[in-house]
């Protein structure tokens, strides 16, 4: 079997292990494995990540690694992997990294040399375009959009007339402003999708012309996490 796909963790290895972002189930084999019998757990915030571990089955020791200590732990990290220590990195759901912790201790390990291997598994920018019904062939995914909305206007009216889907992450105080300037900007007929709480009891997606889209949020709950795409310009369902 490949190295990069042992359920046996190996000497002075960081792994990057993806988690649920909802469903518990979605844990992959191989992930449940790592996480058993890593030296040390890095995650985002330990109660979150103890309790998953608990429902596992899984105990192992634990220690913080997000954005307020993210750039001092992350040395400490790879000073240990250096040391001989198989170390896991995992967000508190899905993949590290992407709009979590995890790039500047995966940084800090390939600028020593120390072997990186990453354990896939759930993401929901990933599930959210594979079910949108919006293209795929290509994305630009921007993360979380700035918090002013003067920023997030000048980010569409940037990308008005881009070739390839937008995929976004934003937070339930915003997605509805977010919408309204999508509206505002790009014009009532753009093909958007909006996905919040994927693989979670309340999973909902509102795909369609971003004019009604908006409206469906004004009758729906904005509670929970929510995927923004847009589709190009000239798109049609």
């Amino acid at each position: 079997m490949p190295e990069n796909n042992s359920l046996t963790p190996l000497p002075g290895h960081l792994y990057v292990i993806a988690t649920p972002i909802g469903n518990l189930a979605d844990i992959t084999e191989r992930a449940r494995a790592l996480l058993s019998a890593v030296d040390l757990i890095a995650c985002e915030d330990t109660r979150t990540t103890g309790a998953m571990l608990t429902r596992f089955g899984i105990r192992r020791d634990l220690v913080p690694y997000h954005e307020h200590n993210e750039l001092a732990a992350a040395e400490n990290l790879a000073d240990l992997i250096a040391s001989g220590k198989s170390i896991a990195v995992v967000s508190d759901a899905g993949t590290p990294a992407l709009s979590d912790p995890g790039f500047r201790v995966v940084r800090a390990c390939r600028r020593r040399g120390l072997p990186v291997v990453p354990v896939p598994g759930a993401s929901a920018l990933t599930a959210v375009l594979s079910a949108s019904g919006l293209p795929t062939n290509g994305f630009l995914y921007v993360g979380f959009l700035p918090p002013k909305s003067a920023a997030r206007v000048a980010f569409f009216e940037k990308y008005r007339e881009f070739d390839y889907t937008l995929a976004l992450y934003e937070s339930c105080h915003r997605i509805e402003k977010a919408v309204d300037e999508i509206v505002t900007t790009l014009g009532a007929t753009r093909l958007i999708c909006v996905a919040k709480e994927v693989t979670k009891l309340h999973e909902t997606f509102f795909v369609g012309p971003a004019g009604e889209v908006r409206d469906r949020l004004a009758r729906a709950s904005v509670k929970g996490e929510f995927v923004l795409l847009i589709a190009p310009v000239d798109f049609v369902l």
